[in-house]
């Protein structure tokens, strides 16, 4: 009996300890009422471990994909608290990719919310040759609301709809049945398994990002409390451009390289906008706004495309080839409406043509460090100036791609 007490008082007095070092802790109980969870889950032995293991969690890893985040995360929060949904469903990107747009897992499952193809078609995303919205940050945020919600109305409860969208509905109903209740501390049961580890986790995880990235102990504890303003700004703006547009030529207006650009805007798959008609939805930095109003061109989007005229011999499918595309996009772009092609037919084939660098030899050049200064193959070089070898001699002018 006397051993008995000594472990309840043991277990209690570790959860008294943890509860009174968070000076949070009334926010940590709100959170859960959002979740539909009892305030005693602050107690579960689980989710303690995992808020005290700080050489698990409180790492620079952390912190930094809170800081990378932060590209997208306010805009992002802003949605989830209009939409009416609890916002530590934001962790729940967290939990899924590291809030990374480009994140991608052997499933097929893609995104910051790693929707899988069939479920993202079913709540609005597209995914065709031009784009994949999965990777799109605000349409894929939008779209996990709705999936969200849908749980929710099957379930009642959101730490059910939480646990649904990482393990699928099927198996918690089937939980359900096999527990006869929908009580979180009873699903959670490890002898039991009536969900799987990795969701047993889920929830527990989710919880325990939102209370460390919200924590003021935790942020000033780690000398970052820079992250404590976060969300206070606007970080992105949104912009439309016609169809067709060159990526680059957006990226050049706002001063911006195009891999820099690009990060912006994932969602696209080539370095243009779709063909068809319309308007399509560009993400700038938001202090990039009156750069993108004084100095974009929509006349001049498309003049770095490549303009190919059609010989004997050439087919879509040898054009895609050449210039490492689909050749159903080519068609697209062009609105062919068969395969077979004209001599001497213009085609704009929608790959971005590089820039002449104009330069001169210098000192101490060799074809080798030019090639890594520009990032250009060295045979590139050769084969562009008619260069039998890579002897360059002083003042010498050479041209080199480069896209930028």
């Amino acid at each position: 009996m006397l051993k008995f007490l000594l472990l309840i008082f043991i277990f209690f007095q570790s959860s008294y300890a943890f509860l009174i070092t968070q000076n949070d802790y009334k926010e940590q109980a709100s959170v859960l009422k959002s979740f539909d969870i009892d305030s005693s889950f602050l107690i579960d032995r689980v989710f303690i471990n995992m808020k005290d293991n700080v050489d698990r969690y409180r790492t620079k890893h952390f912190l930094k994909v809170l800081e990378e985040g932060n590209r997208f995360v306010p805009y992002l929060r802003k949605i989830i608290q209009e939409a009416g949904i609890p916002e530590a469903f934001l962790y729940l990107a967290m939990a899924e990719s590291n809030f990374a747009p480009n994140a991608y897992s052997k499933a097929r499952a893609v995104g910051i919310w790693q929707f899988m193809p069939y479920t993202a078609k079913k709540f609005g995303l597209k995914i065709n040759s031009y784009v994949d919205e999965r990777k799109d940050p605000v349409k894929s945020t939008i779209a996990a609301i709705k999936y969200l919600k849908y749980l929710h109305n099957i379930f009642g409860k959101w730490y059910l709809a939480a646990i649904a969208y990482n393990c699928g509905e099927g198996r918690v109903r089937k939980a359900i049945r096999r527990a006869k209740t929908d009580d979180l501390s009873t699903l959670l049961n490890a002898r039991k398994k009536y969900i799987p580890q990795e969701s047993r986790l889920y929830i527990r995880k989710i919880i325990m990002m939102e209370s460390l990235a919200n924590s003021s102990d935790f942020i000033l504890g780690n000398d970052v409390d820079y992250l404590l303003n976060r969300g206070s700004v606007e970080t992105f703006a949104k912009v439309y451009v016609k169809e067709g547009t060159s990526l680059e030529s957006i990226a050049s207006s706002v001063d911006l390289s195009l891999k820099q650009f690009k990060s912006y805007n994932p969602q696209y798959r080539y370095n243009f906008v779709p063909p068809h008609k319309g308007m399509y939805r560009i993400y700038i930095p938001y202090n990039k706004q009156i750069s993108f109003k004084n100095n974009f061109n929509p006349s001049k989007s498309k003049s770095k495309f490549y303009i190919h005229i059609v010989k004997k011999g050439d087919s879509l499918y040898k054009l895609g080839k050449r210039y490492g595309i689909n050749y159903r996009v080519i068609k697209d772009y062009n609105r062919l409406k068969t395969n077979f092609l004209h001599l001497r037919q213009s085609l704009i084939i929608p790959v971005l043509k590089p820039t002449i660098v104009r330069y001169t030899i210098r000192r101490g050049d060799t074809i080798g460090r030019i090639s890594r200064k520009f990032k250009v193959a060295v045979n590139t070089i050769l084969r562009i100036n008619n260069k039998k070898n890579t002897i360059v001699r002083i003042g010498e002018k050479i041209v080199l791609p480069q896209v930028y």
